[in-house]
C-alpha cells in the first residue's frame, strides 16, 4: 500500500502492510485469485485486480491507511495505492479513467456525473463511507476557548469581521478576554470538498450573512491560501491571530485549538466529539436514487437535536455501478466490503466517526451491487 499526499511521493507504510508485502508480490494487475474472507460486517469477496489505484479527498487520507490495511488483511496479495490530492483532482482523475475510483467530500455535480457515466459506460454512484466533522481552528495567544455561531463565522470568513474583539465575537464569549488584533483568515487554495462543505454550512447557518454561495473553491474573498489540510494546519500554527477550517482528524493530529459552535437547536455551544457528531449523522437523509447514496446535508447544518455538532462532511467514494473491466469491479467491491467491515475499527482514534449500524446495511447493499 502506498499513500501519497498531493502526489509528492510520501509513502505511509504500516507494520501490517509491511508484513503482508511478502505475501502479495505478484504485480499482475488482473491476476487476483477469488475467494471470500470474514470481516466485521460480513464477507469480503476477494479477487480481481491486484493493485487498485484511487485519488482524491485529503479528508479521508488518515482513514484510508486503515482501510487499505483491512483490505490487505482480508485479501492477501491485493492492495490499493491512494493519492490524497483533493476532491476536485479525485473526480477529474476518475472521470479521465486514470484511477479506479475517486474520493470526494462532495457528491458529483451534474456535469461531473455526465462525464463519470461516459467513463463508466454505466451509472456512477456516490457511496459515503467516511464521516468526519470540520473544525473551525484558530491560533490566538492566550485564547484557549472560543465559541462561534453561523452568522459570526460567516462574517469572519467573508471579511465583515476583522478583529478578534469584535462585539459579535464578544457576545458569544462572555467573560473571555479577546485581543484587539486583526484576524488572519487561512483557506484552502486547491479544489476542495472540505471547502465546499464548509461554505455550504456558512450559507445555510448564517441567516444570509455569508452571501457567497458554495463550491470547491473558497469564495470569501479574504485571507491567505494554503494547499490541503496539511497546508492550512501548518499556516495557522505559524501565524498568530489566524483562523481556518480543517477536518477534525487533522486538527487533532496537529493539536490545534478548535471553536465550539452555537447551533439552531439551542443556545449552548457544542464541541466536536464522537457523541455530538453521531447525533448529527443519525439524522441524515438520502437524496440520491437507488444505490446512489447522496446525502441531504442541510439537516447537518441546521440540527434540531440539542448537542449536535453541525459542520459534518461525508466523504464519498465515486465508483462505477458496472465497470468496463469486471476485474476492477470485483476488486473495488472487495475493497469497499472490507472498508465498511474491519476498516471501521479504530477510526475514532483518527478523528473519524464510524458508520452507524442503521446506515451500514443500506451502504452494504449498494456495495454488493457493484460489478
Amino acid at each position: 500500500m502506498k499513500l501519497n499526499r498531493f502526489g509528492a511521493g510520501l509513502s505511509v507504510l504500516t507494520a501490517a502492510a509491511l508484513a503482508l508485502s511478502g505475501c502479495g508480490s505478484d504485480n499482475n494487475a488482473n491476476g487476483g485469485s477469488g475467494g471470500t474472507s470474514g470481516s466485521a460486517s460480513g464477507k469480503v469477496s476477494c479477487g480481481g485486480k491486484k493493485t487498485l489505484k484511487a485519488s482524491g479527498s485529503t479528508a479521508q487520507a488518515n482513514a484510508m491507511t486503515r482501510f487499505v490495511n483491512a483490505f490487505e488483511q482480508a485479501c492477501p496479495g491485493q492492495t490499493l495505492n491512494y493519492t490524497a490530492n483533493g476532491s476536485g483532482a479525485g473526480i477529474s482523475e476518475f472521470n479521465g479513467n486514470q484511477t479506479d475510483f475517486g474520493g470526494s467530500d462532495s457528491p458529483l455535480a451534474a456535469k461531473e456525473y455526465a462525464a463519470a457515466q461516459q467513463r463508466c459506460g454505466s451509472p456512477a454512484w456516490n457511496l459515503p463511507v467516511v464521516f468526519g466533522p470540520i473544525a473551525i481552528t484558530y491560533n490566538v495567544k492566550g485564547l484557549s476557548s472560543l465559541s462561534l455561531d453561523g452568522p459570526t463565522a460567516a462574517k469572519i470568513f467573508n471579511g465583515a469581521i476583522t478583529t478578534w474583539n469584535d462585539p459579535a465575537i464578544a457576545a458569544l464569549n462572555s467573560g473571555v478576554t479577546l485581543p484587539a488584533e486583526p484576524i488572519h483568515v487561512v483557506f484552502r487554495n486547491d479544489e476542495s470538498g472540505t471547502t465546499d462543505n464548509f461554505q455550504k454550512y456558512l450559507d445555510a447557518a448564517s441567516n444570509g450573512a455569508w452571501g457567497k454561495g458554495a463550491g470547491k473553491t473558497f469564495k470569501g474573498g479574504v485571507g491567505e491560501g494554503a494547499k490541503g489540510n496539511d497546508g492550512t494546519s501548518a499556516a495557522i500554527k505559524a501565524t498568530e491571530g489566524s483562523i481556518t477550517y480543517n477536518e477534525w482528524s487533522f486538527a487533532e493530529a496537529q493539536k490545534l485549538d478548535m471553536a465550539k459552535v452555537v447551533t439552531s437547536a439551542g443556545p449552548d455551544a457544542v464541541a466536536i466529539s464522537a457523541d455530538s457528531v453521531g447525533k448529527t449523522i443519525s439524522g441524515a437523509k438520502i437524496s440520491g436514487q437507488g444505490n446512489d447514496l447522496v446525502l441531504d446535508t442541510l439537516s447537518f447544518y441546521k440540527p434540531t437535536q440539542p448537542g449536535s455538532y453541525p459542520i459534518v462532511l461525508a466523504t464519498y467514494e465515486i465508483v462505477c455501478s458496472k465497470y468496463p473491466d469486471s476485474q476492477v469491479g470485483t476488486a473495488v467491491k472487495a475493497f469497499l466490503q472490507s472498508t465498511i467491515g474491519a476498516g471501521q475499527s479504530g477510526l475514532a482514534d483518527n478523528g473519524y466517526i464510524p458508520i452507524p449500524d442503521s446506515f451500514k446495511s443500506r451502504l452494504s447493499a449498494s456495495i454488493n451491487a457493484i460489478t
